[in-house]
């Protein structure tokens, strides 16, 4: 790391890297799908509306992480975001998710390193891997690529036809 990374100054409730999601229609529906499905917390005084209405900028705290959000301008491109987050109970935030218009991408599914993942896209069309603790008996720290020469596993093809039919 080189000295300009790291003396890099960290606000509180903020890390090195924060993660910015740009939605269509309605960033205030997204503030309340995180706070519903992840107990999220929006930094409420940061929350700044443009002059047209929309949000420029909002704020949403997930555990130890902070997600910007805004709404995207119509001309804007579409730019879903792909969100990496560790849950204590997978099948929990799929059901809530699922209620607040997402859809399963993976089911809950056994995956390396002792870890199940499951995988949804949210009715903004950002695709979000759920990892939780799995079975402490099958930690092996390599990936799987055997099926490289057989068949893929449905982690693999579920992937393959989300990122497909993003729209």
């Amino acid at each position: 790391m080189n000295k300009a990374q790291s003396d890099a100054t960290v606000q509180p409730h903020y890390n090195k890297v924060n993660p910015f999601v740009i939605v269509k229609e309605s960033a205030v529906g997204f503030i309340r799908f995180l706070e519903e499905v992840f107990d999220g917390k929006e930094n409420k005084p940061i929350r700044t509306p443009d002059k047209d209405g929309t949000l420029i900028h909002a704020e949403v705290q997930i555990g130890d992480s902070m997600i910007l959000i805004a709404d995207s301008k119509d001309d804007w491109p579409f730019t879903p975001a792909f969100l990496q987050v560790y849950v204590d109970d997978a099948q929990l935030i799929l059901e809530k998710a699922t209620k607040c218009g997402a859809e399963i991408v993976t089911p809950l599914s056994d995956f390396y390193n002792g870890l199940k993942l499951a995988r949804m896209k949210d009715k903004w069309g950002n695709i979000w891997w759920l990892y939780e603790k799995g079975d402490a008996q099958k930690v092996d720290n390599k990936s799987d690529t055997d099926w490289h020469n057989s068949k893929p596993s449905e982690i693999y093809l579920t992937l393959m036809s989300a990122m497909k039919n993003l729209k």
